[in-house]
């Protein structure tokens, strides 16, 4: 559940009220879960060095590197790239993923974020 505020005309999310759960990835804190007027959801995820491969079939993710090592990298299906903060990438439905490194990260996720769309090879 998120930590969601609203307004007749906006909603209000303060990640440090959002409990952090594990995911393949790391930490994830993410809001905006139940806010119909947002087709998606927003995670603040903390990843770990230990971050494991995974894909999602219906979901495109958005990464904006927030904090990150100078050799942090993304490996997007059989390719790495470095990253630094403030890039970004969009990952495709289908495209096998996974951070190299420590990183903070800020991802947006459409359409919502659903757990039962993390899928392991």
């Amino acid at each position: 559940m998120s930590s969601t505020s609203s307004s007749s005309n906006y909603y209000l999310a303060d990640f440090s009220e959002i409990a952090g759960v594990p995911c393949p990835c790391g930490t994830a804190r993410r809001a905006f879960t139940e806010v119909d007027a947002f087709p998606g959801t927003l995670h603040r995820t903390e990843i770990s060095e230990n971050a494991k491969r995974h894909y999602h079939k219906t979901l495109t993710e958005t990464y904006y590197f927030l904090e990150c090592g100078d050799d942090a990298q993304m490996e997007l299906d059989d390719e790495v790239i470095s990253v630094k903060p403030g890039t970004a990438i969009v990952i495709p439905p289908g495209t096998r993923h996974r951070a190299l490194g420590k990183m903070k990260v800020l991802i947006v996720c459409l359409p919502k974020f659903e757990s039962n769309d993390e899928w392991f090879d």
